[in-house]
């Protein structure tokens, strides 16, 4: 992990700079930003392996700048926060987030979290290049670009929402519980609850499926989960 790029968007200098300090400890390539605006140029400028981004900024909302940067990276978000609520959590995940750390914290439980997602951000594209493309009637998944395919219009996903589409879409027509689909995108050391699922779930079928409301890939179980139709 070394030389890893990391962004950090918080406009707290005493903040920012403690996790830089600890970072660099790390030896990764720390780059703060700490307004929106600035954030972006970076992004394009420096291309991080990974981003930490408050969720309060001077210049916008931190959920709608990590909606902006969905639209250009699928690296790593973990947001920073004063907002313990859990509706805040839900929104910040559902938007793209990747990760949820409450205001005040550890650094060096940052620092766990930064190469926790690097790992699985590395394992993730190193799959990718091993695995096929998987092809349904009006749907492929492009694991090579992390995409899919609607109707002949390529779509970049989120890592987690492409994730979730993935475990269902190779296992098709087999029963995932919320509860296990939360346990193998998110893991056990992600900090949420179930409903992190059924949003990015609802995400989701937004755009692979033509009728969101009446879903015909992935379908839900009541009470239980969901499981992928292959031949809707």
């Amino acid at each position: 992990m070394n030389n890893k790029k990391i962004l950090i968007i918080d406009d707290e200098p005493e903040i920012s700079q403690l996790i830089e300090k600890y970072l660099t400890r790390e030896r990764f390539i720390v780059f703060i930003a700490d307004t929106a605006g600035k954030a972006l140029e970076m992004l394009a400028l420096e291309k991080p392996h990974l981003i930490i981004l408050d969720i309060l900024l001077p210049d916008t909302d931190g959920v709608e700048l990590c909606r902006q940067l969905r639209e250009e990276t699928e690296v790593p978000i973990i947001f920073i926060s004063c907002k313990d609520d859990i509706s805040d959590k839900i929104l910040a995940l559902g938007m793209g987030g990747d990760d949820y750390v409450t205001k005040p914290f550890s650094p060096k439980e940052v620092v766990a979290r930064v190469k926790a997602h690097l790992r699985r951000s590395n394992i993730s594209n190193s799959y990718k290049k091993k695995s096929s493309t998987l092809t349904f009637p009006g749907l492929i998944i492009d694991q090579s670009s992390y995409s899919v395919i609607i109707n002949d219009e390529r779509i970049t996903l989120p890592a987690k929402e492409f994730q979730l589409l993935n475990i269902l879409a190779r296992n098709p027509n087999i029963l995932f519980t919320t509860n296990q689909l939360f346990d193998m995108v998110w893991h056990e050391d992600h900090i949420g609850d179930l409903r992190t699922v059924v949003v990015h779930i609802s995400n989701l079928r937004k755009k692979v499926e033509k009728d969101p409301t009446n879903p015909r890939f992935i379908v839900t179980v009541r009470n239980v989960g969901y499981k992928f139709n292959p031949n809707p």
